[in-house]
């Protein structure tokens, strides 16, 4: 048997996305499946702080392990970045679209109204850089972690068109390639409002 045709196997198996490759959703259900849940020791040397590990904690399982990837990639980049958004009600997405236009001296941080964000069905999270425990809202270091999200699999919002959201990383179902966002969105609110999985 090939690798190819044991990895797919133990996705199988597994119940997760299927594609032969053995990436950070593989190996986090694998170690899930062996170990126990993952769990975090903080420590001066983890790349996972516990604002991060809460937020990681607000994804869906799928997702999970490639917020961690990316920040331990990160940190062997010599990076520093925190997990510093995630899940997000419809009512919360809705208040973060407001502002700039019905919120009084602010500014348009979305163009996503409550069930138009992929935040809102556990799939994104937002990175935010730091240079010790300074945020740094502009930095050419997000379009390195930009490039280090791609390699794990992760869409990256640094390379939309309309808005560019460098911060911003989402996993894409397997059942949603090939469709529009738009598309695969009102497909994730569907399965919202049936209480169907996201990524069966």
């Amino acid at each position: 048997m090939d690798i190819e045709k044991m990895i797919t196997a133990v996705q199988r198996a597994l119940h997760i996305d299927v594609d032969g490759r053995a990436g950070p959703q593989t190996w986090g259900a694998i170690y899930e499946h062996i170990v126990g849940p993952l769990g975090v020791e903080e420590n001066e040397d983890s790349a996972v702080d516990s604002r991060s590990q809460g937020v990681i904690e607000t994804l869906l399982p799928e997702v999970r392990p490639y917020a961690r990837e990316l920040l331990f990639n990160a940190a062997a980049a010599g990076i520093r970045i925190k997990i510093i958004s995630g899940l997000r009600t419809y009512e919360e997405q809705d208040r973060l679209y407001a502002k700039g236009r019905t919120i009084p001296n602010t500014s348009i941080v979305t163009h996503a109204r409550g069930g138009e964000s992929n935040h809102n069905f556990g799939t994104a999270f937002d990175i935010g850089v730091f240079e010790g425990n300074q945020y740094l809202d502009d930095s050419p270091k997000y379009k390195a972690v930009g490039v280090l999200g791609m390699e794990l699999g992760l869409e990256w919002g640094g390379n939309w068109k309309n808005i560019v959201d460098q911060p911003h990383f989402q996993l894409r179902p397997t059942w949603a390639n090939g469709m529009s966002e738009r598309s695969m969105l009102a497909e994730l609110r569907r399965r919202k409002a049936a209480g169907d999985a996201v990524y069966a």
